[in-house]
């Protein structure tokens, strides 16, 4: 799980890194055999195969954990059976088709994998930074090529809705498939008994779960860590202090703007459901699956033509312009984080206030409290630690956002992920390293929280 740390973007800087002709890998190669440039061939990572090699490695937590889980709440009765009723078979590829694992696991986990591969195809959608690192061309960087490069915003709000399409369809699948997973949920399971590997089938299982951490987390750490060696006096530097403040203070304000909604949400849902308020939810928590890039065409627009109303009204009535109010300030950027965060909130807090039992808060009504004393006195302080939890995921989340920010942000106004970027897109990639890695030191919080969840549960598997 530890790639979840690792935003794409910073993966990739750290790859162009590694594999650059100067870099370690074809330094150690010229080193023991004294060829010169052009006497071997060496894989390009700025390639279409690199940016896949890239996103692969970032984004297979969200099958691999969506997978697991759904392994975990499989009976071992069904193995049995399946094995009992396959009957004697020799060839062993036979024996494989017609095993437990092919005939039953994976069939009952395939909805479970088909929402991880869209919530991995959704990403890989948003991801703007890993693909202009590597110079392709996509959807997400046309939107900021038609804004930036040729200044019409019309193209890039048709181009960001093209990219809406896409990505509502693709939610519509992933959603599609967890009401699938839900039937195949039986209400009492034996659990599968693990197997103890000894030899080379433990060397092997070892060996397959330790290379997608070694390219996904390890290799970039130690390439970053590397270049911060290098620039280590810089981390005291006042830049850099007035960036991690800038980033900082900026997540911890969307974490209290986006927890604080959420309560009120989940609390108005629980209070009185409704069909009404149950649309407003999902509404509410749809924002996670549309790219930064596109919310920030949609925010810009919108708060655009609010800007521009109210400095037409102004200076028709007073004559006086009140310029931009909104467009371009924190309050846009803020905006953009709800919408674009608010289902890590909603979620957090609603699994919360589920775990609570009914009988407290009607013992707390009966007492003479109102609704909102029941909420601000006992149903709060009692799903504290998933309000923390919702404001850690929110913080480090937005820590590392960076088509949104880098289309909002206020003038004169950096943060971790746009310095990186800014860093990185000048060749600066050594530079970029304490800031990128600053970044991946805070990311690994939520990855060691869930870790520690997973492990309360079921240790199995890999």
């Amino acid at each position: 799980m530890l790639p979840l740390a690792m935003p794409a973007y910073i993966v990739a800087y750290a790859y162009i890194g590694v594999m650059d002709f100067s870099g370690p890998l074809q330094s150690l190669i010229r080193d023991l055999t004294g060829w010169g440039f052009g006497d071997y061939w060496f894989p390009q990572i700025k390639s279409l195969t690199g940016a896949v090699f890239i996103l692969s490695m970032v984004f297979y937590p969200y099958v691999y954990l969506l997978a697991r889980s759904a392994f975990l709440e499989q009976s071992a009765s069904l193995y049995e059976v399946a094995q009992l009723s396959r009957g004697a078979q020799r060839n062993p590829l036979s024996r494989l088709i017609n095993s437990g694992f092919m005939r039953v696991g994976l069939p009952l986990a395939r909805p479970a994998i088909v929402a991880g591969l869209m919530l991995a195809l959704m990403e890989t959608l948003a991801d703007y930074g890993t693909v202009h690192a590597f110079g392709l061309t996509t959807l997400t960087t046309g939107i900021f090529r038609s804004w930036y490069g040729l200044g019409q915003i019309e193209a890039a709000a048709q181009l960001a809705g093209v990219l809406t399409i896409f990505v509502l369809a693709l939610l519509v699948l992933e959603r599609t498939s967890r009401r699938r997973a839900a039937y195949h949920h039986p209400r009492a399971i034996r659990p599968i008994e693990p197997i103890k590997l000894t030899g080379w089938r433990s060397l092997g299982a070892f060996t397959v779960c330790l290379l997608p951490i070694l390219f996904g987390f390890l290799i970039p750490v130690l390439q970053l860590g590397s270049w911060s060696l290098i620039n280590s006096e810089r981390f005291l530097d006042q830049n850099f202090i007035r960036l991690a403040l800038n980033t900082l203070g900026l997540a911890a304000a969307a974490a209290l703007l986006i927890v604080s909604i959420a309560i009120a949400i989940v609390a108005l849902k629980r209070a009185r459901p409704s069909r009404l308020r149950q649309a407003i939810t999902d509404i509410a928590t749809m924002g996670y699956a549309i790219p930064g890039a596109v919310i920030a065409v949609g925010v810009f627009i919108s708060l655009g033509y609010f800007d521009n109303a109210i400095d037409g009204w102004m200076r028709d009535s007073f004559g006086i312009s009140t310029g931009l109010l909104l467009s371009g300030t924190l309050v846009a950027l803020l905006f953009a984080y709800a919408v674009r965060f608010m289902s890590l909130g909603v979620f957090s807090v609603d699994a919360g206030m589920a775990r609570l039992r009914p009988t407290m808060l009607d013992a707390a009504r009966a007492l003479g409290h109102s609704p909102s004393s029941v909420l601000f006195r006992v149903t709060l302080p009692m799903i504290r630690r998933s309000l923390l939890t919702a404001g850690l995921l929110v913080f480090v989340e937005v820590l590392k956002e960076l088509p949104a920010t880098l289309v909002l942000r206020p003038f004169n106004f950096n943060t971790l992920a746009v310095r990186t970027f800014e860093l990185a897109n000048d060749e600066m990639l050594i530079e970029a390293a304490i800031p990128a890695l600053t970044i991946v030191v805070i990311g690994l919080l939520p990855v060691i929280l869930l870790s520690r969840a997973m492990t309360k549960g079921n240790n199995a598997g890999c």
